[in-house]
């Protein structure tokens, strides 16, 4: 029996022994490079509309968003804090329709859309004319992981979110005179009344606003962002004012879950900009990840196959950005432009605006 006990600890002694010879590398648990994309809308936007103040701000804009969501994932944040980070800093920023700086509808109202989902479990959250709520983007994560919902809309997402401890202001907010003036002509051109000036707004300006781009260019702009972390998870979220001059109560794609925003590690993450009814009715984002996921297309051409061929063939409008669990990156629109950037850890970060950049 003593024996026994000696063979025993020699044989342990001896395991633990080839244990330690063992590489360091061959121990450790194998790491993603993380890598995130945005985009501020897609429309007509062409050189000869920009003037070169205008252009340089909106590049500067979207470096910042795009150094929000990398510095989260350079510290090893998730992937969904990236995707919050960059659509806080744009809902914060005039110069995109969502948030501060959205649209306005034909009641003279921000009717704000927001939907962010987690694409290694497949939760979303997504909330629908918000009017009182700052961010949002992080109104529809607080759905996604605080309450049995995916989707709450109007002043029951602003109630929650209030709940919840997230910041409140009042609807003059998201006021600016650029967007307010757009609504106007809009409504003058549609032979629509125009709505009293909003409550809190400034007064109208002695002088007319200079206009920064065509009005097409907001028509249905959005801002969205996709993201792949450290640790192989990927997410979407997108948020949006929505069409000037929408009917009370349109809700476009962006918080459609499948639609504007997907997630999936099985596919890819999408977030979309465009006309949302036809994203509605063709499922935009789920459909680019259904192809790659079943007829296993590289994630380049299930984006061309949707936007290029699909979208085009309805008449629609927009563009996407993709990534998936492999940090693959993809783009596609079918418009002159579309505010885009997109980083990989390691790389160097691309901002383009229009259709002949990469």
């Amino acid at each position: 029996m003593a024996c026994m006990r000696l063979f025993s600890s020699l044989l342990y002694l001896f395991a633990l022994g080839l244990s330690c010879l063992v590489p360091p590398v061959m121990a450790q648990t194998a790491t993603h490079k993380w890598a995130v994309m945005l985009h501020g809308g897609a429309g007509v936007i062409e050189r000869k509309d920009l003037d070169a103040k205008t252009e340089a701000a909106y590049r500067a804009d979207l470096q910042a968003a795009l150094k929000a969501a990398a510095d989260v994932l350079d510290k090893n944040g998730s992937a969904l804090d990236a995707v919050e980070a960059a659509i806080r800093f744009m809902e914060d920023d005039p110069l995109f329709n969502a948030g501060r700086g959205a649209v306005f509808s034909a009641a003279g109202k921000n009717e704000l859309d927001a939907a962010i989902m987690d694409g290694s479990t497949l939760k979303a959250g997504a909330v629908a004319d918000v009017t009182r709520t700052r961010h949002p983007i992080s109104l529809a994560r607080a759905v996604m992981e605080k309450s049995p919902h995916v989707m709450l809309i109007g002043s029951g997402a602003d109630e929650f979110a209030a709940e919840k401890g997230l910041e409140q202001v009042p609807p003059s907010f998201f006021f600016t005179e650029r967007r307010w003036q757009s609504l106007v002509k809009q409504l003058k051109k549609e032979g629509k009344p125009i709505p009293p000036r909003p409550e809190g707004a400034p007064p109208p300006p002695a002088s007319p606003v200079a206009e920064f781009e065509p009005p097409q260019v907001h028509k249905f702009g959005t801002v969205g962002v996709v993201a792949l972390d450290r640790s192989g998870k990927i997410a979407a979220g997108t948020s949006t004012g929505g069409l000037t001059a929408k009917l009370w109560g349109r809700v476009g794609d962006s918080p459609i879950i499948g639609a504007g925003t997907y997630a999936s590690n099985t596919s890819c993450a999408i977030s979309g900009t465009g006309t949302g009814e036809y994203f509605i009715r063709l499922t935009v984002a789920r459909e680019i990840c259904a192809l790659v996921q079943y007829k296993g297309m590289p994630l380049q051409a299930a984006a061309d196959e949707v936007i290029q061929k699909r979208l085009t063939e309805l008449n629609g409008d927009g563009g996407v950005i993709a990534i998936d669990p492999q940090g693959d990156m993809a783009w596609s629109f079918n418009t002159p432009g579309m505010y885009r950037a997109r980083v990989a850890e390691g790389g160097t970060a691309q901002i383009s605006i229009f259709k002949d950049e990469r």
